[in-house]
């Protein structure tokens, strides 16, 4: 992650954010801390972030309110309608999760988080938010994606994909282990900020298994009731 990526840490307990914007900064990661949402309004509008860490403010409600305030695009807001945001839940229910995602969370982890597991989930996140120019060429195996050619390839041959599959497909193979929840594709993938039904990524997921298959090979995996991996 480039050291110009400023992350913007928003936890309300300064015993939690303080050593994970030490650590970050360890790593030669900047990071801020603000203690409310409308501090991180205020140090947004100074210095706009790369990806906001999102922690427990006066309410477990208020993290999912300023998430929600980031994911309705107003225009005059310091931050873009897709910028990046973890969420660190002290829910470890489905349904916990299930709000998370529904708010517009790109990814969901345990608070306070383990710093080894946060490290590298910022740097997939910001990775597929992002990109660089190392990151042109995506590779699972014999799976070979050319983000910049916009075509993807198995075992060295070409795959005939129509626009919002290989969107998935780079999407998948950008994290190929991480399961990704159907709400979190639509927003990512399609675009859609509100939950809505997953017919969408249901049909378009099946018809990219199949074209993956024609080798044999099983890549793209429905986790019931939770979404969608690629291996």
């Amino acid at each position: 992650m480039s050291g110009r990526q400023l992350i913007l840490v928003v936890e309300a307990d300064d015993t939690i954010s303080r050593p994970i914007v030490d650590q970050l900064a360890a790593d030669e990661h900047p990071a801020k801390i603000a203690r409310s949402a409308n501090h991180a309004i205020a140090l947004a509008v100074i210095e706009p972030p790369a990806l906001v860490l999102l922690g427990a403010l006066d309410t477990p409600a208020g993290a999912l309110a300023l998430l929600r305030m980031i994911r309705l695009g107003d225009p005059d807001a310091p931050w873009p309608q897709d910028l990046p945001v973890i969420l660190l839940s002290p829910g470890t229910q489905e349904s916990d999760l299930l709000r998370a995602f529904e708010a517009g969370a790109d990814d969901v982890m345990a608070h306070p988080p383990s710093y080894l597991e946060l490290r590298a989930r910022l740097r997939a996140i910001v990775r597929r938010a992002y990109g660089s120019g190392s990151d042109r060429v995506l590779r699972v195996g014999p799976l070979r994606i050319d983000t910049a050619a916009h075509a993807a390839s198995l075992h060295d041959k070409r795959l005939d994909l129509r626009q919002m599959e290989y969107k998935l497909l780079v999407h998948l193979a950008s994290d190929p282990r991480r399961v990704f929840r159907k709400q979190e594709l639509l927003r990512a993938v399609w675009g859609y900020p509100v939950a809505c039904s997953t017919r969408t990524i249901d049909s378009h997921a099946s018809r990219l298994r199949g074209k993956l298959a024609a080798g044999g090979e099983r890549w793209i995996i429905n986790v019931r009731g939770v979404g969608y991996r690629l291996i």
